[in-house]
């Protein structure tokens, strides 16, 4: 089970991620400026912005453990991840997805490199 601290290395480990306060929970962006993750620690979830056909892909595999955000935002490709049930290699792959979609083109085509995924 991926603990909030894993996320948090995790989503630090792509190029140009800062993490800031988000309300009541922490947010990761790319180059300072697109939140492609907040953390919500306590209640043990992660909010990504995936692309629309990435959230279809990731919820195929438990939609009781990833699954749209049940609001406008959801249709918008926010999604949230319950940690306490998610493998930890889904949620590396869910994380890099949302960097990806976010991330000006020339981070994310190289972190797509880095981790040997040709798609976009």
């Amino acid at each position: 089970m991926p603990t909030p601290d894993h996320v948090r290395q995790l989503a630090l480990s792509f190029p140009k991620t800062t993490e800031h306060p988000h309300f009541d929970k922490v947010s990761f962006k790319v180059v300072g400026t697109k939140i492609f993750a907040t953390l919500n620690a306590p209640q043990q979830r992660a909010n990504l912005k995936l692309s629309l056909k990435d959230q279809d892909l990731f919820t195929l595999y438990d939609p009781t453990i990833v699954y749209a955000v049940p609001n406008k935002w959801g249709k918008q490709g926010w999604t949230q991840i319950d940690l306490t049930r998610v493998p930890e290699e889904m949620l590396a792959d869910a994380l890099a997805a949302a960097y990806c979609e976010v991330a000006p083109a020339k981070l994310a085509d190289a972190l797509r490199a880095q981790r040997g995924d040709l798609e976009e």
